[in-house]
């Protein structure tokens, strides 16, 4: 079961041995000429003057291969490797525009889904979507129902509560003077019985008068205050009723398009129910992300602008600039808010956004100058004034459609462009520059 890979591991190792070891004699073979008179040639033409003259006086003993091997020992013989060739391109630092570049779209600065707070038949015709609505304008209205039965009844019990407080307070001043008076007589009571004229009997009396009318006087005070707390009830009962009859009427809560129909004459609608989905336009956001190496140049009140997919403009400043990076993106939210008094800028449309920032020097590279080091850090690979390359790692400020802006490199570099990923920093190429005209001034 061994044999075929043992065979062909025997094949492998001899196609090997004349690849390396007997090149030159597979190559003439191939060409179909002698392969010692051509070792021969190369021998005289590489000048070895010693191998030259053996062969002019006549050593016809010495062989070809030999003749071949001592001119390959001699002096000199041995070539210098070749140096790998880049592309470079002579690379000079322009000023970018002072502007972070995302996209976007629009969004309205509110959207509501008006709910119904109350339970309820609708009354009311209804609005259509599209329509222009006022704050606080009729939305829906809503069939009352025994609702107005009900704030009736806790208005009769409210004025009932309201009546037993005069009662409740007479008793009260009634017991305070049952009390006084049981005091009075406790106290005359005590100086008879301190000069014998009256006794333990009559004291004990008084004593028990006096603990009769402070507990009158409690129960006094505890009738008032049912009586207040039965007004707070019938008072709450009362605003109950009366909040939600005042729900029975779904106001817009503020001023914007309706999205959607309003509830139709006739349907029901249950507690959490939509009325209708309102929309503010005016002034309207703008939402885009921003990358990691950008959002640290955006900031709060900048200036922004945008085009939308129409071709139309629009302009504000930055109100929002989120803290936190999408987990998936990793790109962060910004909000500029727009006016839109004419509502011609529609909520979801698609919008170009430019952010003023400050200006800085950058190269415009193609995207395929970009390579990673070994430690995994994007940069660029650059050859100086020897032709050896350097790596510089860079960071990215935008593209467009000509290449990409780094910032990293001195203001002029010699970046390598084609070849970047063969070879490595400290290796010494052989430049060749992307415009023939600067191969003169090549390093």
């Amino acid at each position: 079961m061994r044999l075929i890979p043992t065979l062909t591991a025997l094949v492998v190792m001899v196609a090997l041995y004349f690849l390396v070891l007997e090149r030159d004699k597979l190559l003439a073979f191939a060409r179909g000429s002698d392969p010692d008179v051509e070792l021969a040639q190369d021998a005289g033409q590489d000048g070895d003057a010693p191998a030259a003259a053996t062969a002019e006086s006549g050593a016809s003993q010495v062989s070809p291969k030999a003749q071949v091997a001592e001119a390959a020992g001699a002096p000199g013989s041995a070539e210098t490797p070749a140096k790998m060739g880049v592309v470079v391109r002579r690379s000079v630092a322009q000023p970018v525009d002072s502007a972070v570049i995302l996209r976007g779209e629009t969004q309205a600065m509110r959207e509501v889904a008006v709910p119904a707070e109350t339970s309820g038949v609708v009354l009311s015709e209804p609005l259509r979507k599209g329509a222009y609505v006022e704050k606080g304008q009729e939305l829906c209205v809503l069939d009352p129902g025994t609702r107005f039965v009900t704030l009736a009844d806790a208005k009769a019990q409210l004025s009932l509560a309201k009546s037993r407080i005069p009662e409740s307070e007479a008793r009260q001043a009634e017991a305070e003077a049952v009390l006084e008076q049981a005091k009075i007589d406790l106290n005359a009571a005590e100086r008879l019985s301190e000069g014998g004229y009256a006794s333990d009997i009559r004291l004990a009396g008084a004593r028990a008068t006096v603990r009769s009318a402070e507990a009158a006087v409690v129960s006094a005070d505890a009738g008032l205050e049912s009586a207040r707390t039965g007004i707070e009830s019938a008072e709450a009962q009362v605003a109950f009723a009366q909040k939600d009859i005042d729900r029975l009427t779904i106001h817009a809560p503020f001023a914007g398009h309706l999205e959607s129909d309003t509830a139709e004459l006739g349907s029901f609608l249950a507690a959490g129910g939509i009325c209708a989905t309102v929309i503010q336009l005016n002034p309207i956001k703008l939402v885009g992300y921003v990358p990691e190496t950008g959002v640290g140049r955006v900031t709060l009140g900048s200036p922004a602008s945008a085009r939308l997919a129409d071709g139309s403009t629009a302009k504000g400043e930055v109100t929002f600039i989120s803290r936190s990076a999408d987990p998936v993106t990793r790109t962060f939210a910004v909000e500029i808010q727009v006016d839109n008094p004419d509502m011609t800028i529609r909520d979801g449309q698609t919008a170009e956004i430019a952010i003023e920032a400050q200006g800085t020097l950058a190269h415009r590279l193609p995207q395929s100058a970009l390579t990673l080091n070994n430690d995994g850090k994007l940069g660029v690979r650059i050859v100086d004034w020897e032709g050896i390359v350097q790596f510089q790692p860079v960071v990215v400020l935008r593209d467009d459609i000509d290449g990409i802006w780094v910032t990293g490199p001195t203001e002029e570099a010699h970046v390598i462009v084609v070849g970047q990923d063969f070879v490595t920093a400290g290796l010494r190429v052989d430049v060749t520059y992307e415009d023939t005209s600067d191969k003169e001034d090549q390093p």
